[in-house]
């Protein structure tokens, strides 16, 4: 059985699991990281509990095989079984780093209080940000360690395609692949990466620990 991180590394690449209709269990990686990733016709559930139960809760009469660690049933069974609150399910891209200078000039913020960073470390570790005049880009390791990357655009500054531009500038920034999750209805965010060259890998779920333990550590 493949790790969880071989999955991610392979899927940059374009090296998924098999299409065979399937789900994976695989062990969290950390305490704080769980949840279910889709990719083409295959599942991985990454969890701590017991992978029978997974399997016997994933077989719901009105659950599609291709596409049942997302239905909403599984995912509610999911939640009350591990206490654990849901993020949305988000489209999930990924882009390999490229060479040379970002194309705009950015400034690393330091302030820890600024809160796009507050917002990165209640989900990532090592988080950085980066502003450009009228936005912000945000990196940290999440899932299994792997490089996320984020961005806002002022309002008065969207339109002109810097969206695009920090996503494409986080490249340059890097020395390995990062990945970026965005809300499927967020098409104008969805279109930005693209245009900077992130691809489409998958879907997933990212489930938070219970609020009293997150916030436990996120205050040390």
């Amino acid at each position: 059985m493949a790790a969880l991180r071989e999955i991610l590394d392979g899927a940059v690449r374009g090296v998924f699991p098999p299409t065979d209709g399937g789900t994976t269990v695989l062990p969290q990686p950390s305490p704080r990281h769980a949840g279910v990733l889709a990719f083409t016709a295959h599942s991985v559930v990454v969890t701590d509990e017991d992978p029978a139960w997974v399997y016997e809760a994933l077989r719901g009469p009105d659950c599609d095989p291709l596409a049942a660690a997302l239905h909403p049933r599984f995912l509610t069974a999911l939640l009350e079984r591990t206490g654990r609150r849901a993020e949305t399910v988000d489209a999930v891209l990924a882009a390999t780093p490229l060479p040379g200078a970002p194309p705009l000039a950015l400034t690393e913020i330091r302030d820890a209080g600024h809160p796009r960073i507050r917002y990165a470390r209640e989900r990532r570790e090592a988080v950085r940000a980066w502003r450009a005049a009228g936005g912000v880009l945000v990196t940290g390791r999440g899932m299994a360690g792997r490089l996320e990357v984020s961005v806002e655009v002022d309002e008065a500054a969207r339109e002109r395609g810097l969206g695009r531009l920090l996503a494409g500038a986080a490249r340059h920034l890097v020395g390995e692949p990062l990945w970026a999750q965005v809300a499927p209805g967020n098409a104008r965010s969805l279109r930005a990466f693209q245009a900077a060259g992130y691809a489409s890998v998958g879907a997933e779920l990212l489930l938070q620990p219970p609020a009293s333990a997150e916030d436990a550590r996120v205050t040390q």
